[in-house]
């Protein structure tokens, strides 16, 4: 496998970014409620990479600071997760996949504090456009008003993550990153589950057709999908890496048209502001590389 990254490293950056599309499109279709939903992704990914690790031999001791550190980042992971599947039930992938572009205004107020550097104008300004386009848009479909707000905390919380796992990026494995992380996630909404009756563990059944989709995503769309991305980072620049990313929506909201046609379609306002959210995440990027060479 990883031979063939090496060889076909551009075609298969785009085509972990396709997979990563398909993310949105199996929260709509997995039958289950949200709490259910993040559980069985996150146990099914840390099950998968608990057996990689132990397959190649790495499952190495973690420092108990590290450990508890990604356990925090790990509980930041499934809110994020668990508002952006809620996203998604509430309205539909397209308005969920956008919401999460709003992370250039939220990087723009968090990141300087983090990083401890200046704030650039630029980030503020992009950030403002993005947020006043999404008023917008909700202005014009306010059917879907809880997705958008359930999708503008996701990628807040999506940020704050972000941020966080940058502290140990240089430590530590991604695998281990995310298999601890997937774990501070399953222990979370276990016991949320245990407290709650009306969910329940003793509840857990799912359907062979739940089964299938959440083996996909826990498995291609979270576990294969990290270790993918880290072996990409050999071969290419974090700004390739970035930009290709930043498809993402795009996939997405093509893939849901196609699959789930007429409950995905929305008014031209919608894709005008779509577009110019999709165009300005472009052009931070492009002004943070620019910037930086």
């Amino acid at each position: 496998m990883y031979k063939i990254i090496a060889k076909h490293k551009l075609l298969s950056l785009h085509f972990m970014v396709l997979i990563l599309g398909f993310t949105g499109i199996f929260g709509k279709l997995i039958s289950l409620n949200t709490i259910e939903l993040v559980w069985y992704r996150m146990l099914i990914a840390f099950i998968t990479l608990f057996t990689f690790l132990v397959f190649k031999k790495e499952l190495t001791k973690i420092k108990k600071k590290d450990f508890f550190g990604l356990l925090f980042v790990g509980s930041l992971v499934a809110v994020h997760w668990f508002f952006f599947f809620e996203s998604i039930k509430v309205s539909n992938v397209s308005v969920a996949v956008v919401c999460l572009s709003t992370a250039s205004f939220f990087s723009a107020m968090i990141e300087p504090l983090f990083l401890k550097r200046k704030p650039k104008l630029y980030e503020y300004v992009l950030g403002i456009v993005v947020f006043i386009t999404l008023f917008l848009m909700l202005e014009a479909e306010t059917k879907y008003t809880m997705g958008y707000a359930y999708g503008v905390i996701a990628s807040f919380l999506g940020t704050l993550f972000t941020l966080y796992n940058a502290k140990y990026i240089n430590k530590l494995e991604a695998s281990k990153i995310t298999m601890v992380e997937m774990l501070a996630g399953v222990i979370i909404f276990s016991i949320l589950m245990l407290l709650n009756e009306e969910i329940g563990i003793d509840n857990l059944k799912i359907n062979i057709n739940d089964f299938v989709y959440l083996f996909l995503l826990g498995t291609i769309c979270t576990a294969a999908v990290f270790v993918w991305m880290v072996e990409l980072m050999k071969y290419i620049s974090p700004y390739s890496l970035i930009m290709a990313i930043n498809l993402e929506p795009i996939y997405s909201i093509v893939l849901a048209l196609i699959i789930f046609s007429e409950s995905e379609h929305m008014n031209l306002s919608f894709y005008l502001g779509a577009s110019i959210i999709i165009f300005v995440v472009f052009l931070e990027s492009y002004l943070k590389n620019k910037i930086k060479s």
